[in-house]
């Protein structure tokens, strides 16, 4: 063969490759291309799914901070309240003592108001035993009942000393 014929052939041959090299660069830079798009998308998409979680995060702060601030006027509040439930306990129970002072100031001039001006002639909340005195008044007006209490008395161990266990109870009887 002629060498003019081998040029040609290795020409030929050179054209080949760099086509083949060209079409084989064009086909990497397409998948490479592919690719490329592939992580751009997955990158934007991991972008959204950190703002919004971003957005998430900032939506609980503010929660957060709202329940707070809640809490600490809930707080405030209770404060206030249990401030307020002192002043009335106070306050009740200054109006317990005026009531009291009254009280006793009326007994001191009241003149049914028999004897004991220390409180002995007294039930509860130093009030007058109203039992008591229903029990005197009646004494005073049933004499029968006034002079079984009087044999009672007199039959018991200490005659005259009131012996009656009704008797010891009574303060005031044989007035």
């Amino acid at each position: 063969m002629a060498p003019w014929v081998w040029v040609i052939i290795a020409v030929v041959v050179v054209v080949l490759i760099v086509l083949l090299l060209l079409a084989t660069g064009r086909r990497r830079k397409a998948i490479q291309q592919k690719r490329d798009d592939a992580h751009r998308e997955k990158a934007a998409e991991i972008r959204r799914e950190a703002e919004n979680k971003e957005l998430d995060a900032r939506e609980r702060e503010a929660k957060a901070a709202r329940a707070k601030a809640d809490a600490e006027q809930a707080q405030v509040e209770a404060a206030r309240l249990s401030q307020h439930a002192d002043q009335q306990a106070t306050e009740a129970r200054a109006i317990r003592e005026d009531v009291g002072e009254r009280t006793r100031k009326a007994d001191e001039l009241d003149p049914d108001i028999k004897g004991d001006r220390d409180g002995a002639n007294r039930g509860p909340n130093n009030r007058p035993n109203a039992a008591r005195d229903a029990a005197d008044t009646a004494r005073g007006a049933g004499g029968a009942r006034d002079g079984a209490r009087e044999d009672r008395r007199n039959d018991g161990p200490n005659p005259g000393q009131g012996g009656s266990h009704l008797d010891r109870d009574n303060p005031r009887s044989g007035i």
